[in-house]
């Protein structure tokens, strides 16, 4: 398969890109490489420019794991990101932790960003679509029509984004070459720009190829998947409610319809294109404990050797060596003896009693925090720093996380050092196993007792900052998660459904669901829910089934409550979360704030409500 070289490209002085606002569309220094009169002239001008506009669209998305940490599973503890580079995470800041309550108030960069992008991508539609109109050779205009519906799946992507987080939002679907167009525009109910939102994906779908050679190239079935996607979480706002935004009224008969109009966008999907999970689902093999030179196929899924593999039904490409535009997942999620990374992101304890056994299909009896100066620390059955009680479970375990005595590759200047055993609080120590002598794993950033192996690289020749793995927007294995969601929801649990279920579960050579987990809408859920957070774990999905579902406070506890405590693997208290908390802040983490700096520009953009 073809790669797809991105150009970062700006092609009209002042053109809006991913530092833009809403309300300050314009204001910006200009990076003029050509203007208008000179380009738009073939269409290599037009894969350029949208080449150049997936480069920045890409940044609203590729750093979601960060999203997890406003969930119960992750912990972020911080980060730093560059005030000058949009690759480097600006969409993401705004609160230096991410934590499961109180982060509605802190994403006017993200909302900033989404409207530099639009803009960017209605500026690439107005002079595509003007190209076509003028253009006489059908080879040509058959290949413009498919770069209109690449830009059009991805302004469908980035309004999706915008609804979910702030509901109703200015919706504008032109190129702004004045502030003025826009300093007392208004929001736009999330009805109509959830119409305008399947228009486009209706018009991507019809333009679109059915599959592409070319990496990070869009087709069909992404525009499609996408779209069961917005039906999807349309059904569940009219299903469940979204009282926080107080000019939605949710209608059941809607949720029923859009239940089933994302049942059969899922259903095409997985039949009719021929789409695969990752090496068929296979598990592969399991690894042996405390080692590393073998891993389950899982983890294959997450470095580029996946690349370009038909589970990828959407996803962003990233450049590599040298590129500017590579990802950044080792320089978040490893620690400082891999490139001098940084560990911003872990997993937390109460993670791991997620992966079930694979012998009996259920869940283990749970892991126990236990101080290491215990004498049977390390022995004691059940102990979470006992390698033994990490065995026979969900192969995906493996793929995922370390515990204390896994090993990664050590890499430094591009580089491999060697095997490295993680052991928490045991930073650049000797050690002694079997008879060999390592130096511990530096994760300083850990405070949970575990670190990522997901997205970490295990091999030398890329800096922290060079990943080349394309980030998936959209995989199948989602798609088959979905489709079992949405199907259960109208039909209760069928047995085309449980199959796409317990195909999930083989990647993690777990049994097939037993009858008791299918036998009521209710257990099945459960059992789908269940998936999708050993399935999906750091891809920023957990944040948003949460509050789709209106879930918080099952997760958490009722307002009011005790709220949660969550605990490293040493029994030390990591943090607390919801302790007799109102029910105002709970509402602020189903619905964000509208940015008040957008409001102090334009007196016309309403509040949500409970920001108000």
């Amino acid at each position: 398969m073809k790669r797809l070289k991105i150009k970062y490209l700006t092609l009209i002085a002042g053109i809006a890109l991913l530092s833009a606002s809403c309300s300050d569309l314009l204001n910006q220094e200009p990076t003029t490489d050509l203007g208008s009169e000179q380009f738009w002239k073939s269409v290599n001008d037009a894969e350029s420019a949208l080449n150049g506009t997936k480069s920045d669209i890409r940044y609203l998305f590729n750093r979601d794991y960060y999203l997890d940490g406003m969930t119960e599973y992750v912990k972020v503890r911080g980060n730093v990101f560059s005030a000058d580079k949009a690759n480097d995470g600006r969409a993401y800041t705004g609160k230096y932790k991410m934590d499961p309550i109180g982060y509605g108030g802190q994403w006017a960069a993200m909302y900033r960003y989404c409207y530099g992008g639009i803009n960017r991508i209605n500026y690439v539609l107005e002079n595509i679509e003007r190209m076509i109109a003028n253009e006489s050779n059908p080879t040509n205009i058959k290949s413009l029509n498919e770069i209109v519906g690449e830009a059009k799946l991805m302004r469908a992507l980035v309004y999706f984004r915008l609804i979910m987080m702030w509901g109703d939002v200015p919706y504008i679907d032109k190129r702004i070459n004045d502030n003025s167009e826009v300093e007392n525009i208004s929001r736009t109910s999330i009805t109509v720009i959830k119409t305008k939102i399947i228009d486009d994906l209706n018009d991507a779908f019809s333009k679109l190829p059915e599959s592409t050679n070319v990496l990070g190239r869009f087709a069909k079935p992404a525009a499609q998947a996408l779209r069961g996607k917005v039906y999807l979480y349309w059904a569940c706002w009219n299903h469940f409610g979204w009282p926080e935004l107080d000019t939605f009224t949710p209608n059941e008969e809607e949720a029923q319809a859009a239940y089933k109009a994302a049942a059969d966008d899922f259903r095409h999907v997985i039949d009719d294109y021929g789409l695969t999970l990752f090496r068929n689902g296979e598990p592969g093999m399991p690894g042996e404990l405390g080692k590393a030179d073998v891993l389950p196929n899982y983890f294959d899924l997450f470095m580029p050797t996946a690349n370009g593999d038909p589970e990828f039904v959407f996803a962003f490409t990233h450049g590599g060596t040298n590129t500017g535009q590579g990802d950044q997942l080792m320089r978040d999620l490893a620690g400082r003896d891999l490139e001098y990374s940084q560990c911003w992101v872990s997993p937390r304890f109460c993670l791991a009693d997620r992966y079930q056994s694979v012998e009996t299909g259920e869940f283990c009896t749970p892991l126990m925090a236990v101080n290491p100066s215990q004498p049977d620390a390390r022995t004691r059955q059940n102990s979470a720093l006992n390698p033994q009680s990490y065995a026979n479970r969900d192969y995906r375990l493996k793929s995922s996380i370390m515990w204390d005595y896994e090993m990664c590759m050590g890499m430094m200047s591009k580089k491999e050092t060697g095997w490295i055993p993680f052991i928490y609080k045991t930073w650049g120590s000797t050690v002694t196993i079997d008879g060999v002598n390592y130096i511990t794993y530096n994760t300083d950033g850990t405070t949970s007792g575990y670190v990522f192996r997901k997205f970490v690289r295990n091999y030398a020749g890329l800096d922290r900052h060079e990943g080349d793995f394309n980030w998936p927007v959209i995989r199948l294995a989602d798609v088959y998660l979905m489709y079992a969601e949405a199907d259960n929801a109208i039909n209760g649990p069928q047995p085309y459904a449980i199959d796409l279920v317990n195909k999930i579960r083989h990647r993690g050579n777990l049994p097939v669901l037993k009858s008791n987990k299918t036998d009521t809408p209710e257990h099945f859920f459960d059992a789908i829910e269940q998936e999708r957070i050993v399935e999906l774990i750091a891809e920023g999905h957990r944040l948003f089934d949460l509050r789709r579902w209106r879930a918080i406070e099952r997760v958490w506890c009722p307002p009011g409550g005790e709220g949660k405590k969550l605990y490293d693997t040493h029994g030390a208290q990591e943090d607390e979360y919801f302790v007799n908390q109102n029910e105002l802040s709970y509402q602020r983490c189903y619905i964000f704030q509208i940015p008040e700096d957008e409001r102090n520009k334009n007196p016309n953009l309403t509040q949500n409500k409970p920001w108000r």
